[in-house]
């Protein structure tokens, strides 16, 4: 599907999801010591009483007899989350981030809840985890007290999982083509969210830098495969889907996952939910960097679906929410970063 829309000039890269958490001592130890990611930033807030993690998986050295999810000797990350030089490091990473949202107070409260999407007209899906044998991690995981929408051996689709974090996210388990390839036990390797009209979808994307890796048409739906700083040398769109299939799988960083249920474009008065509706709160965007966030911000206005908060709107200048076209936000940040008011870590 040819772009029609310029490149967003700046280098755009993929570079966060974001989702809203009740209780980071739940949270942050589910994809920490379960899913094997690190915190490698964290942002704090106390005059807007909220905070941010920034949690990845850190390429291993060492694929160990036990294939134990913990980190391997050698990959432990050295900066402390919540310092300048740690802001220094996320804010240019070439890799995409889990960013996970806590408003102070919510963990007391008993009947807080966030929603976790995958209702009716929901846009999110899940997050997803990619691994050598979904089975054996499937029983880690139920071993570890992880509750599951989804095992193996269940459903149609025999083979992968979806189980539920602290806050009833989805997160995919997902089979590597290869085994013994990647070190590390878990990699976080998709973002999924519903789309109403590839036509426009597809395009939107393409002009932020990323590519289409894989598609495939399932017949009542298709789903699109989309990267960042992809392998110039690999024409996607002549691989088999098997080929296609197995260069996914074997990517470390995380896709895009965009899924078109067949035949909503053609409804004028459709829409998903994009997350941030008051009572479906749960999702909240995904985010790139760029190298000029007013550059790259007049190059997405010509694309015509407007701004949630324009570089110079709101407390916070020189960051932007665009919208793309099913109205989910999509952040724009400066490569490198900027200051945001955040209390700092002292070192």
């Amino acid at each position: 599907m040819a772009s029609t829309f310029a490149k967003v000039v700046g280098r755009p890269t993929w570079q966060q999801t974001m989702l809203r958490i009740k209780d980071p001592k739940k949270s942050i130890p589910f994809y920490t010591d379960l899913m094997g990611m690190t915190v490698i930033d964290t942002l704090d807030f106390p005059q807007f009483n909220f905070k941010l993690w920034f949690l990845t998986t850190l390429p291993g050295t060492s694929l160990g007899g036990s294939r134990d999810p913990t980190p391997p000797e050698g990959e432990k990350y050295n900066l402390t989350p919540g310092t300048k030089e740690a802001h220094d490091y996320m804010w240019s990473i070439e890799g995409t981030v889990l960013e996970l949202t806590w408003n102070y107070g919510t963990e007391k409260d008993p009947s807080q809840k966030y929603y976790p999407g995958n209702g009716d007209k929901d846009g999110f899906g899940h997050v997803a985890f990619n691994t050598d044998d979904v089975y054996a991690a499937a029983t880690k995981l139920e071993k570890a007290g992880v509750i599951f929408k989804k095992k193996p051996d269940e459903g149609r689709m025999k083979g992968l999982a979806f189980a539920y974090d602290p806050d009833g996210y989805w997160v995919e388990i997902v089979k590597r083509n290869e085994p013994n390839k990647i070190p590390n036990y878990f990699n976080f390797s998709q973002t999924m969210m519903r789309i109403k009209d590839p036509s426009k979808s597809i395009p939107f994307y393409e002009a932020l830098g990323m590519t289409v890796v894989r598609q495939k048409n399932y017949g009542d739906f298709s789903n699109f495969f989309l990267a960042s700083n992809v392998d110039a040398g690999v024409d996607f769109s002549s691989l088999s889907d098997d080929e296609a299939k197995k260069r996914c799988s074997m990517m470390f960083g995380p896709v895009l996952e965009l899924t078109h249920n067949h035949g909503t474009e053609d409804d004028k008065n459709f829409k998903h939910f994009n997350g941030n509706e008051e009572g479906r709160q749960g999702f909240g965007h995904i985010g790139f960097l760029v190298d000029d966030v007013y550059a790259a911000c007049d190059s997405i206005r010509e694309m015509g679906y407007g701004f949630k908060k324009e570089p110079d709107g709101g407390s916070m200048k020189g960051l932007a929410f665009a919208y793309d076209p099913d109205g989910y936000a999509i952040e724009i940040i400066k490569r490198g970063g900027i200051e945001f008011g955040d209390k700092k870590v002292e070192t």
